[in-house]
């Protein structure tokens, strides 16, 4: 193991804490923003690393980490009083770890903060393709691109020819999914929540069709009029309603690659959905962890994702945010629909 290395410089080091447990829709105010104090060292013999945050992602999925539940989940929840964490983008100032030294750029599991202190990097990775903007590996390089890579591909198997639909299809996975699909072959379509993402949709990704939900009265009828003989693959954002939907519309063998329920996360009681509905069509509907993809297949995704972005074949939109003061607002306003494209808040630049 690397020599730890010990300083005795502090800074200061802003950071976002939760400040209660959250019901219903999150406020700004469920978080705060403090600033504290930190030295600039690693403990002697430790693996641990010290970061300089530099990109920080906003994902739906915090907020379920924000309830306290009886049950845990895959994922802890956070704790009032500390500081949220999530993937992100950082600069190595200190290490004792054999495999990052000091410069050395990160990205991976993170505090909301200026300065993270890292017992044990096993959620961290080389950043290997600098010629992209750096903040691409908190989406597109990153967890939402594998994301959607592995759900299209390993969990609804996407073949050529099949007729695909994407919910939240506007945002830092979906996004990505819908331009894999057509990649592949497929007819895509995607459902949005304004118009404006709905252009962004068909001109910019690709879509071969798209619609904005918020204005569509028969959510079944939107689909039906989208794909007249039915869905063979849906990539899951949503739930609820749309949920409901698809299932309906679904054809037979069909695959439904659950990634989240952002419309789920801040009811008490999420809504119930017929499931029954399965059975005769024989659809499979499969949840999927992204950390099940990681090693030798990351690092594969790594290079193809690369490859399409140089090669022009694949884009992605960005909403960004600057500095940490903005990170709760720029959370609470992905369940409000705020956001366009992937939201990061950047925090330095290098």
């Amino acid at each position: 193991m690397a020599a730890a290395v010990a300083g005795e410089e502090e800074v200061t080091n802003r950071q976002v804490i939760l400040k209660r447990y959250v019901t219903g829709c999150p406020t700004v105010e469920d978080m705060e923003v403090v600033t504290g104090t930190l030295r600039l060292a690693v403990p002697p013999g430790s693996p641990a690393v010290l970061v300089k945050n530099l990109y920080l992602s906003c994902d739906p999925y915090m907020r379920t980490r924000m309830t306290k539940h009886a049950v845990p989940s895959f994922v802890p929840d956070y704790v009032p009083g500390k500081v949220l964490d999530n993937c992100g983008v950082s600069k190595v100032v200190l290490s004792g770890h054999p495999d990052f030294k000091p410069g050395d750029l990160l990205w991976g599991v993170t505090g909301w903060e200026e300065y993270t202190l890292i017992p044990n990097p096993v959620f961290c990775h080389m950043i290997n393709h600098r010629e992209f903007p750096l903040s691409y590996y908190t989406g597109v390089l990153g967890v939402p691109g594998l994301t959607a890579y592995a759900g299209l591909f390993e969990v609804a198997k996407a073949k050529k020819g099949e007729h695909v639909f994407v919910s939240a299809a506007a945002g830092a996975v979906g996004q990505i999914v819908g331009q894999l699909a057509k990649l592949t072959g497929c007819y895509v379509v995607g459902s949005a929540g304004s118009d404006h993402k709905v252009n962004l949709l068909k001109a910019k990704f690709g879509f071969d069709d798209a619609f904005n939900y918020k204005k569509e009265l028969d959510l079944n009828a939107a689909l039906k009029r989208c794909f007249p003989h039915g869905i063979d693959v849906y990539f899951e954002n949503v739930g609820g309603a749309m949920l409901d939907a698809v299932l309906d519309n679904m054809r037979h063998r069909g695959r439904v690659a659950v990634c989240g329920q952002v419309s789920q996360y801040n009811l008490e009681r999420p809504d119930s959905v017929d499931l029954f509905r399965l059975v005769g069509k024989h659809i499979r509907m499969e949840g999927f962890l992204v950390s099940e993809y990681a090693g030798e297949y990351r690092r594969r995704f790594e290079e193809e994702m690369a490859r399409y972005l140089t090669e022009g074949k694949v884009v992605c939109v960005e909403d960004v945010a600057e500095g940490i003061e903005a990170a709760p607002a720029a959370l609470v306003g992905l369940f409000a629909g705020r956001n366009v494209g992937k939201q990061v808040v950047v925090v330095a630049r290098e």
